[in-house]
């Protein structure tokens, strides 16, 4: 009679016990923040930072399926501007932020009112969109 001989490896029958799941990188609580606005004529982008800059999410007209002119539009950067604050607020706690507003597109209020709809308290809002004064000096001679 032929007997059956077990080929298993002795380190692969141990490769198959269960393995401990890798630490998860806790998240972090932050109360209070800061939203970016970046409002342009063809897109609305909507970073929510921690006060020191930290990126905790980000959302645009465009990631949330709005396509060519649509994501111009203020429906669309209200809708971006729930999704980035949702988020934001289930995963690290948010519930006060300060507002940048920057550009001069159409989702400016629009976002701002998302905000709010969310249920995060606004401490300020800033217009920080850079304004031209003048400029440098053309190249050239002087002319009198």
């Amino acid at each position: 009679m032929a007997e059956e001989v077990n080929t298993v490896a002795p380190e692969a029958v141990e490769a198959k016990a269960p393995k401990s799941k890798a630490n998860k990188k806790s998240k972090r609580i932050v109360n209070a923040g800061a939203v970016h606005i970046q409002a342009t004529f063809n897109n609305t982008i909507i970073s929510v930072t921690d006060k020191a800059g930290g990126v905790l999410s980000a959302s645009s007209a465009g990631a949330n399926g709005f396509r060519g002119s649509k994501k111009g539009t203020a429906f669309a950067a209200g809708v971006a501007a729930e999704k980035a604050l949702e988020t934001a607020k289930k995963n690290h706690a948010l519930n006060s932020v300060d507002v940048y507003v920057s550009g001069i597109g159409l989702g400016r209020d629009a976002a701002i009112r998302a905000i709010s709809t969310v249920g995060i308290k606004i401490d300020s809002i800033t217009d920080v969109t850079p304004i031209a004064h003048g400029g440098v000096r053309p190249k050239g001679e002087r002319k009198p």
